[in-house]
């Protein structure tokens, strides 16, 4: 599944406001409703929580991917979102977030799931793509370095 697919443009938020953990995840998902995305936003941050509860998704290097299975989902979404000035995300190494990959999966997408965060993670380990994402004007810059970068990973 390709990125181009499941991302839209409309799912890239390029000046994060939240303070915090719960607040990053909340202006994620209202992106997607914004765009949109029609979802049970408590069951979304019930999920979200669920998970951040198992070990951050917060993996470090300023980057997190918080992620989750949604029962009333039809398809795998994908969000993007950058910060600036960091948000205080309990990460795995104790250093702000700046970029925020958003995964939700209908319940029964395994394997899509899977795949996805797989490919956004190798995406990631590319320190010069991190940069570009951090010094894009707009959020349509954004969205071409994204999709951009998957074909380099493929």
């Amino acid at each position: 599944m390709q990125l181009d697919q499941i991302l839209k443009i409309e799912f890239i938020n390029a000046n994060m406001t939240a303070k915090n953990k719960e607040e990053a995840l909340a202006e994620m998902v209202n992106t997607i409703i914004q765009a949109g995305v029609r979802v049970n936003v408590s069951e979304i941050m019930n999920v979200l929580k669920q998970r951040e509860s198992l070990g951050s998704t917060g993996i470090g290097d300023g980057m997190a991917i918080p992620h989750g299975k949604v029962a009333d989902l039809n398809d795998i979404v994908v969000a993007f979102g950058r910060s600036l000035g960091g948000i205080e995300y309990n990460a795995l190494d104790g250093k702000p977030v700046h970029l925020f990959f958003l995964l939700l999966a209908p319940e029964n997408s395994a394997g899509q799931h899977l795949k996805v965060l797989a490919k956004i993670s190798k995406m990631l380990k590319d320190v010069n793509f991190r940069k570009k994402l951090l010094k894009a004007k707009s959020q349509s810059d954004l969205y071409k370095i994204i999709i951009e970068q998957e074909s380099v990973c493929s």
